[in-house]
């Protein structure tokens, strides 16, 4: 199995992530995105560098987040998405 781990860091906040080849599916710290980030622009924030590449669907993540506050974890898991999305490529 074919897995990209990237860390990411924004302030006080660090984002582990976890990149498989996969359908989509997004846990953050055992919750889906959708529950984790309760504002949509968080939400966003983490995904663009899947938007970006236009591979929204292509993989499975799994994130552990910790310190900082939402926004500063949402840009964490971009940073660690980013990283990860290197790796694969």
């Amino acid at each position: 199995m074919d897995q990209h781990i990237g860390t990411g860091r924004r302030k006080t906040a660090i984002a582990r992530v976890y990149l498989r080849p996969g359908n989509g599916t997004i846990v953050v710290n055992g919750k889906p995105l959708d529950e984790y980030f309760s504002r949509p622009d968080h939400r966003i924030i983490a995904l663009q560098p899947l938007a970006v590449l236009e591979r929204e669907k292509n993989y499975d993540i799994v994130v552990r987040a910790n310190g900082g506050g939402e926004s500063g974890q949402a840009e964490a898991i971009r940073h660690g998405l980013s990283r990860a999305l290197v790796k694969d490529d």
